[in-house]
């Protein structure tokens, strides 16, 4: 329950200083600056991934983003129980960290140009944004599973490259859709937002998706060859393997120091497959 509760308030952290920043500081006449701008509530998104990857990165491994979780879960690097409870989680945290915007909105003075960081695209441009939405959400995905895999991953900097590629994201994504490349963070709003931000609902969240499975595909980690082996599958011809040739890949694998479970690189499980 504990890594629930992490992703969670790591969630709620990361709208309510993101979308906070939009809402309170993304032009407002009067504040330092004339508000933040688009740098600024890039950065902020960005900085607050980092803050959080090294506050509860221990606890859950910080994905606060159902996108991000079912990278993870695509690659076999997490279980389906986990996955489903990680995105319930999120959505949870990112609907606290909009009601805490929504409670400020509602009770003080208000002049910047959102009152929930909602997403949305305009009149025709439904395709635009499915595209920017799905393609950066491969590109963030991408860096997440790269940076943070255990052989070849970023270590302790993975929080910083991967809150610094959110931030370019964001630079870009931002007059396009107001970037979400994230589910709980656009069902939140949208939620407190209600009509268009509510009907154009779906579109942050299946686009991320498809970005993410894109990215998880990518890597080549997805179901890897000996993990269809083991569940009575061949990928290259579609036939039943025996039960000797399972076990003979399975101690290759061993003898070799790879986990045959989902996490194996291409390169790696041809390897195995041509073991005699």
């Amino acid at each position: 329950m504990k890594k629930y509760i992490a992703e969670m308030i790591g969630t709620m952290v990361l709208v309510l200083m993101g979308c906070g920043s939009a809402v309170f500081a993304g032009s407002v006449t009067g504040t330092v600056g004339a508000g933040v701008g688009t740098v600024g509530v890039a950065l902020a998104f960005g900085l607050s991934v980092v803050a959080m990857a090294y506050a509860i990165g221990g606890i859950s491994g910080c994905h606060i983003n159902p996108a991000i979780t079912l990278g993870v879960f695509l690659t076999g690097r997490m279980n389906g129980k986990d996955a489903g409870m990680y995105m319930i989680f999120q959505v949870i945290g990112a609907i606290i960290g909009s009601a805490v915007l929504f409670a400020l909105v509602s009770t003080g003075a208000h002049d910047g140009p959102t009152a929930t960081g909602s997403n949305g695209f305009g009149e025709g441009e439904m395709l635009q944004a499915f595209i920017a939405e799905a393609v950066f959400t491969f590109i963030f995905v991408l860096v997440v599973l790269g940076s943070t895999d255990p052989k070849k991953g970023a270590g302790n900097l993975a929080g910083l490259a991967i809150g610094l590629s959110l931030v370019l994201v964001h630079i870009v994504c931002i007059p396009i859709t107001g970037t979400s490349v994230n589910p709980a963070r656009s069902i939140a709003p949208a939620l407190f937002q209600g009509g268009e931000a509510l009907s154009q609902l779906w579109l942050f969240i299946i686009a991320p998706f498809v970005g993410a499975a894109l990215s998880a595909d990518y890597t080549g980690r997805g179901l890897c060859t000996i993990c269809q082996s083991i569940r009575g599958l061949s990928s290259q011809s579609g036939q039943s393997i025996i039960r000797e040739q399972e076990a003979r890949m399975m101690r290759s694998a061993r003898a070799r120091g790879i986990q045959a479970h989902g996490c194996t690189t291409r390169e790696e499980t041809s390897t195995i497959w041509n073991t005699g």
